[in-house]
């Protein structure tokens, strides 16, 4: 069942706030009275409404200067607005009007008026909500094909798994490429650009550019391909580029190859944890965010992946995800549920579905793994 949506009725006279209130609560609506703009203020922090009616003559701060102060906040700005008045000036209602609200009424209007309006500015905005969303679905699933492949490849005797979960369906700042670039190497990327939904889907794309570009351009040249390398020239590309210089990214490069050899270098990123056996060895890069220092020497951490080992790379989205108390999962916790993992099935499903029991299923930005198994 739909929850009531909720009004906040600003208004310093009480009997007119007692009718409306009455009357909001007979149609359906949860109502709340704030007796003027300062605790009207307030009151939208903290009842979240879904409409504000308000009157304009008040002391302590009257319906103007608190629509002023609405608009200030990004968040309550867009929250529909309609001014509550005795008179109906036109200098009034323009002066209203160049503060974006959604209509007047007159306090004298019958119930029926008044709540006709609220019903149609509330179905007019869950109908462009509709609409936004139905938009941003289809170009959500154009960008996650852009930010991760359904899958990665088949390489030699390893095992290569994924999983990209965006937040609420609508992807953020992590990505996920690869490059094969002959039989016997293979380079896995995990990035995560520090920055909120579509912003940083957008400089997310780009980074995925710059790291391809770089690639093409260590394999044309014949040189030595390595983790460290690609990162060099991602990085001097990213320090001459005004546009995304200033957008952080965590960005993890694996360069495997078929002897079992393993390859990794990394900026900003999180560290990479191989379980062997019933042990959990971490594996850290310690180089610095891309586009701070254009000279930057980035280093190659080298190791073996045995059979029935595992490596797994991860998102801040992994370890910031927080349990129903509040408390972060973090990289000891990830240890621990790695730990219960069978390394001899695949293992990353298992490791995702432990998350997930962590978390309640309940995930506060884009999540990314990435398993590599031999």
């Amino acid at each position: 069942m739909e929850e009531p949506k909720k009004i906040l009725v600003v208004e310093d006279e009480p009997n007119v706030a007692i009718l409306l209130k009455h009357n909001l609560k007979r149609a359906g609506f949860e109502c709340e009275v704030a007796e003027n703009g300062l605790l009207g203020l307030e009151k939208v922090k903290s009842f979240h409404p879904d409409l504000i009616i308000s009157d304009i003559m008040m002391p302590e701060l009257n319906g103007f200067e608190f629509r002023k102060k609405l608009i200030e906040e990004k968040t309550f700005g867009n929250i529909p607005f309609i001014f509550l008045t005795a008179k109906s000036a036109d200098d009034d209602m323009m002066d209203g009007y160049a503060l974006d609200i959604d209509d007047y009424v007159i306090k004298t209007s019958s119930p029926k008026i008044i709540i006709a309006k609220i019903n149609n500015i509330l179905r007019n905005k869950q109908r462009h909500r509709n609409e936004a969303e139905k938009e941003i679905s289809t170009a959500a699933a154009a960008m996650r094909n852009t930010l991760s492949p359904e899958r990665l490849p088949r390489f030699k005797d390893y095992k290569l798994n994924h999983i990209a979960k965006p937040y609420k369906g609508i992807p953020g700042g992590d990505f996920i490429d690869y490059f094969k670039i002959d039989d016997e190497n293979i380079i896995l990327v995990l990035g995560d650009v520090m920055g909120k939904r579509w912003g940083a889907s957008y400089f997310a794309v780009a980074y995925a550019g710059y790291v391809r570009s770089a690639v093409r351009v260590a394999v044309n040249s014949n040189e030595d391909i390595k983790p460290s390398n690609i990162l060099k020239k991602v990085n001097e590309a990213v320090f001459n580029d005004e546009r995304i210089s200033e957008v952080f990214i965590a960005l993890s490069l694996v360069l495997l190859k078929g002897n079992s050899k393993i390859y990794y270098s990394g900026a900003g990123d999180l560290p990479i944890l191989k379980k062997s056996g019933k042990d959990i060895v971490e594996y850290k890069s310690n180089g610095i965010l891309l586009g701070f220092n254009k000279d930057y020497d980035y280093k190659d951490v080298e190791f073996e992946l045995n059979d029935e080992e595992f490596i797994l790379l991860f998102t801040d989205g992994v370890t910031d995800s927080r349990n129903t108390n509040g408390e972060a999962l973090g990289i000891e916790t990830l240890k621990t549920i790695l730990k219960n993992v069978d390394e001899k099935e695949e293992p990353l499903q298992r490791i995702f579905k432990l998350i997930s029991d962590f978390t309640a299923e309940h995930f506060e930005d884009d999540t990314s793994l990435i398993c590599i198994q031999k």
